[in-house]
């Protein structure tokens, strides 16, 4: 059975409170969703979530890894450890100060990372596929718009909350 969307139809003059209040709780249920999906590979959401960033923007050092996941620097700390105990990153000693410590990921980093994203991009194949044509197509077209309001956010957030990794 396909389904359908709700008729709420925008006249182009922006979101209002109540939609913007759909689309907070329809993304923060798929994040719920994504969390969920890293348990198979015993990772903790943070630790999922920070071996990503890793994998993808790495080498990094903890410092980076505590912004950019807008971690403080004792669960970035945490969530390091686990991963380096699990053999899914390795810590490189900077050459000029050895207090600083780059984390890269391991072949087997790269390997878990892979089968959470696999899974999560089937997860949401699978959902989609129940849409109707309609709404499947809608979604579809929505994709570059949701691309750009991760980044907006992100730049209004660093604007209105100082860091919390000083």
């Amino acid at each position: 059975m396909a389904l359908t969307a709700p008729s709420h139809r925008g006249d182009g003059r922006g979101m209002d409170d109540e939609q913007a209040a759909l689309l907070r709780r329809a993304v923060v249920r798929l994040a719920r969703c994504f969390h969920r999906s890293a348990t198979g590979e015993l990772l903790t959401p943070t630790q999922a979530s920070v071996l990503g960033t890793v994998v993808v923007r790495g080498p990094l050092s903890v410092t980076e890894i505590a912004r950019v996941e807008n971690l403080n620097s004792t669960m970035a700390s945490r969530a390091v450890g686990a991963l380096d105990r699990y053999g899914l990153v390795t810590r490189i000693p900077d050459a000029h100060d050895l207090r600083v410590i780059t984390l890269e990921a391991t072949p087997s980093g790269r390997e878990v990372h892979a089968r959470i994203s696999e899974g999560r991009g089937k997860a949401i194949q699978r959902a989609v596929d129940q849409l109707s044509p309609e709404l499947r197509a809608r979604l579809i077209a929505a994709l570059p718009a949701l691309e750009v309001i991760a980044p907006l956010m992100e730049a209004d957030a660093a604007i209105r909350v100082p860091s919390n990794t000083a």
